[in-house]
């Protein structure tokens, strides 16, 4: 869906873009857009679109440098594609997500998994209850600068767990660092409505998608320092959900159940929903 609650496709466009370069470490500072609109789309929504997309690069002092639109035939294509690329500068050095070490803490900034469970359930033509579930798109530019800026040294995996949500960015730290992240499901942020509509559908939750989330891989020593700046930012929901250990399984997240038991936690596999980034 073009519009949703809490959004838009523009606003996830620069939101998405932003928050790619701040998980890596760097300041953003221009975007880049281009835009494919299906012949007979509404203009009003194009620009629509494009004045959501501006206004958030606006109030985070991102330039728009350039762009493109181009238009293909009725039926090619699913309404309006966008697609958007930045640059920034990184003041010290890049995080790169393959320095994690036995030891390291993992901390997420808020709850879980709220983009992902709206869009699939507008996919999937079921009903919201006003405010019931609500995106979470947004830029995390007030957490990731003073964050890097306070603790970048500290900071040894950063990640915005979009696409395959919680589950694929922690299988991918697993697999880059060759350890087993042990997460403690009590801990882990997740809002009951999303979790109800996720076994509605019979998909894991923390596969869902986050657009206004941080994962942090830190330093043990400063683990807890770090999660009451977090908290001082602003991201009371912030939380330590696991940490990293070395494992002669090695590459594997296993995640500790609420009922005291554990269990893999696998990477998404197949075609994703909601297909997002």
């Amino acid at each position: 869906p073009l519009w949703f609650p809490g959004g838009d496709i523009g606003r996830l466009a620069a939101s998405g873009t932003i928050n790619d370069l701040l998980m890596m470490g760097a300041r953003p500072l221009a975007v880049l857009d281009a835009i494919v609109a299906e012949e007979g789309f509404p203009l009003k929504d194009l620009e629509r679109i494009a004045d959501s997309m501006v206004k958030v690069l606006r109030e985070e002092g991102v330039a728009l440098i350039g762009g493109d639109l181009k238009v293909m035939p009725r039926g090619e294509v699913d309404g309006v594609v966008v697609t958007t690329a930045g640059i920034g500068v990184v003041e010290n050095k890049p995080i790169v997500d393959r320095e994690l070490r036995p030891g390291d803490k993992i901390i997420v900034s808020g709850f879980l998994g709220e983009h992902g469970a709206v869009i699939t359930a507008l996919q999937q033509g079921l009903g919201l209850e006003e405010g019931e579930l609500r995106s979470d798109v947004a830029p995390l530019t007030d957490l990731m600068l003073p964050l890097v800026k306070k603790y970048g040294e500290y900071i040894h995996a950063a990640r915005d767990p979009t696409r395959g949500g919680l589950a694929m960015a922690l299988n991918d730290w697993a697999q880059m660092s060759g350890h087993t992240i042990h997460i403690w499901e009590e801990h882990v942020p997740l809002r009951e409505p999303v979790r109800t509509y996720a076994e509605m559908l019979g998909i894991e939750p923390l596969a869902l998608a986050s657009e206004g989330v941080a994962v942090l891989g830190v330093d043990p020593e400063v683990a807890d320092e770090i999660l009451g700046f977090i908290h001082g930012l602003g991201y009371r929901d912030a939380a330590i959900i696991g940490e990293v250990r070395k494992s002669r399984l090695g590459g594997i997240v296993v995640l500790e159940t609420l009922a005291g038991g554990r269990r893999i936690l696998d990477p998404p596999s197949g075609e994703l929903v909601p297909r997002i980034c």
